[in-house]
């Protein structure tokens, strides 16, 4: 079962989206890789966030990074969006993400930084799965030194 769903706007943000998935593998969580851009294909994106089963949503989005947003307003799942540096020093996807309306929240995390992404929706899985939370805090602890 695929407990995150990463989906992405365009290919060319494969690269983020590896290190998410590297991270989620090295934590032995299950997750499924879509492709889907919320201006060219909304009706994909609705259709993969409406019947997806993961617990929690990486969206990854450069430019206007309309894709968090979108996939936020198809769910009252945890959607993590990673805005990319696509223009502007990534700052204008930056923006675009942190700026949703009352209501329809996504949580933002740096620019370019799908391992954080990944770690983020760890983290909330993490509450409800004793064997994650362990590897959680050993990593974290592993950090310190």
């Amino acid at each position: 079962m695929s407990e995150v769903l990463i989906i992405m706007g365009s290919k060319s943000d494969s690269e983020i989206a590896e290190k998410a998935e590297a991270a989620l593998k090295e934590f032995e969580v299950g997750f499924k890789t879509e492709v889907a851009s919320a201006h060219r294909n909304p009706e994909k994106v609705k259709m993969i966030v409406s019947e997806t089963n993961a617990d929690v949503i990486i969206a990854i989005a450069g430019l206007s990074a309309a894709l968090p947003g979108v996939c936020a307003s198809h769910t009252i799942k945890p959607v993590i969006g990673v805005p990319v540096n696509a223009k502007l020093d990534g700052l204008d996807a930056l923006l675009s993400i942190m700026q949703m309306p009352p209501g329809i929240p996504v949580a933002t995390v740096g620019i370019d930084n799908g391992k954080n992404a990944a770690l983020l929706a760890i983290s909330i899985l993490a509450l409800k799965d004793k064997p994650l939370d362990t590897k959680l805090r050993a990593y974290r602890e592993e950090m310190k030194k």
